[in-house]
């Protein structure tokens, strides 16, 4: 009978290990330029680019939690608002992938700067959770999405706002051109790092613009929906709140 239970017990053991060996999480390389596809000195020379902006964001960060620390939770939003739309990628160029980007409604309610650190956190998290890979393009990822799509919303916002006074036209184009500029940026930084052996840059730029644009403008138009979404949500139930932040925001700008 023991003997029975033993080699029971060796066998759900090893149908356990084998489930695991066949099962073995394996990178997906779904960051929207993917790990180890840009050579090294582009690699580098993103990551340097970025650093300041992060902690630049990280000044702004710790000013406004330090003058209202209530502001914390609208943070918490702002990052898993630009976690979940952006874990949703789609294939794309090889190499990387197309997904809404989210960091919009952040740009509008804290101010570009911020979004350096939540749109970095939120990429950092998806390479390691995750599994979509990306440590090594992390810097070239961080600078399209967390960096030049939370100003150029940003500035689209405000622009807006001065010309027209709209706030869902402006949020809407805001968001929506935020994702687009994300993703010129990152045709860019392709081309420049996969010039075209005919044309050189321009020609490799328009390639691969030209493919993104297929996937990215339908998601970018998406994106600005749900965000006027979002957006109305938050105003019938915290107000108060949202124009105190922005306000705060405003000040420091």
């Amino acid at each position: 009978m023991r003997k029975k239970q033993w080699g029971s017990g060796l066998l759900a053991v090893a149908g356990f290990l084998l489930y695991l060996l066949i099962n073995e999480p394996q990178t997906a390389y779904g960051m929207h330029i993917m790990e180890g596809f840009l050579p090294v000195k582009w690699a580098v020379f993103w990551w340097v680019v970025f650093v300041p902006f992060f902690v630049l964001g990280l000044r702004s960060i710790r000013r406004i939690t330090k003058e209202r620390p209530e502001a914390k939770l609208m943070l918490g939003l702002a990052g898993a608002f630009t976690f979940v739309l952006s874990a949703l990628k789609i294939p794309s160029v090889t190499g990387s992938s197309s997904h809404p980007t989210g960091t919009g409604f952040g740009a509008i309610v804290f101010g570009p700067l911020v979004m350096s650190v939540l749109g970095a956190i939120v990429l950092l998290f998806q390479a390691l959770l995750l599994a979509h890979g990306g440590l090594t393009t992390l810097g070239a990822n961080a600078m399209s999405m967390a960096v030049i799509g939370p100003f150029v919303a940003y500035g689209i916002y405000r622009a807006v706002m001065k010309a027209n006074g709209s706030q869902k036209l402006a949020i809407f184009l805001a968001a929506a051109l935020g994702d687009l500029a994300t993703y010129v940026v990152t045709s860019l930084q392709l081309a420049l790092a996969f010039p075209a052996a005919s044309g050189g840059v321009m020609a490799s730029f328009l390639k691969f613009a030209g493919i993104f644009a297929i996937t990215q403008i339908p998601l970018a138009i998406s994106e600005g929906l749900l965000t006027v979404l979002v957006w109305n949500w938050l105003q019938s139930y915290n107000r108060t709140e949202l124009e105190e932040i922005q306000s705060l925001q405003k000040r420091g700008a």
